[in-house]
């Protein structure tokens, strides 16, 4: 069903990286479904705050299943609105490279002395932030094939590499404030 959607003259990179993206996204979402049924927070040091947690955890399931349908949107032979998917796929890939470069980041800090223990350095860290690279570089793909197949200007890169993490900073700040405000997590 999925081959009949896609168009057939996408480069294989392409639809890998989409099919790849996608499963990953869906993947990390079942992640978040499983807190949730499993009542990983409800007891411990974070049981106050478990309310807010679970409006948190399934705002996360839908921004992944968003990064899912993204993906798949954009291998798909006539997307509609393909101004909005352009900014979509550049938001992710900017999110995900940040993130992989903000992990990068703190690896070389903890190795150079800087801050952290070595210790928490281990093979099983080092695999997840290459699997949040790799990640990024699908997206990356997406958005790049994307924007050169439908000739898409800088507005809709800087739109995306620069709105995306803006507004997922506002969601962290904003909604936390606004669950605080109805009472559904203390106040920090």
């Amino acid at each position: 069903m999925v081959a009949g959607v896609i168009e057939s003259a996408r480069p294989r990179v392409v639809v890998l990286s989409g099919l790849f993206a996608a499963v990953c996204c869906v993947g990390f979402a079942v992640v978040n479904v499983a807190f949730e049924s499993s009542g990983r927070f409800a007891d411990g040091p974070l049981a106050d705050y478990a309310a807010g947690l679970t409006v948190m955890n399934w705002l996360v399931v839908l921004l992944k299943l968003l990064g899912a349908a993204v993906a798949v949107y954009s291998l798909t032979a006539n997307p509609k609105h393909v101004e909005v998917l352009g900014v979509l796929l550049w938001g992710a890939f900017s999110l995900l490279a940040l993130y992989a470069l903000g992990s990068v980041a703190e690896a070389a800090a903890i190795l150079s002395g800087l801050t952290g223990n070595r210790d928490a350095i281990t093979l099983a860290s080092v695999a997840y932030v290459a699997f949040f690279t790799f990640l990024a570089v699908a997206f990356g793909i997406l958005a790049v094939a994307h924007t050169r197949r439908f000739g898409l200007g800088p507005r809709c890169i800087l739109l995306g590499a620069l709105g995306a993490p803006l507004v997922l900073a506002v969601l962290l700040v904003g909604v936390p404030a606004l669950l605080v405000g109805l009472g559904l997590m203390p106040s920090f």
